[in-house]
């Protein structure tokens, strides 16, 4: 077995399947989707996992493009980080190696959302 950072890679040879997120990962983005629910924000979502991807969609309504998108692509770690959050016009907002940083433009938002 070889050693990925702090991660066990049980078969080094073979790329995965699909690319997915990790529990606090997943908890972390589930975490702000909850908060965002509450705040009147947000009020469905969609997840997706392929190949290459993992992506976390969340939406105003069922029915239109998602308001925010977390992708998660390791192919990108070493290069300009494997988180990326789009907005609802498919524009990139943040990237960045650590999910938490590439996450705080949404969680700014919500701040001002409570307040009004």
């Amino acid at each position: 077995m070889n050693f990925a950072g702090d991660k066990i890679v049980a078969f080094p040879g073979r790329k995965p399947l699909q690319v997915g997120f990790c529990r606090e990962e997943l908890t972390r983005i589930l975490d702000l989707y909850g908060r965002m629910v509450a705040a009147g924000e947000w009020r469905d979502y969609a997840m997706d996992f392929t190949r290459d991807v993992a992506v976390f969609a969340a939406f105003r309504r069922a029915a239109e493009r998602p308001q925010a998108r977390i992708e998660k692509r390791p192919s990108l770690r070493g290069k300009q980080g494997m988180w990326t959050l789009y907005g609802e016009h498919g524009q990139v907002l943040k990237r960045g190696h650590e999910l938490p940083g590439v996450m705080a433009p949404i969680e700014r938002r919500l701040l001002k959302a409570i307040d009004d």
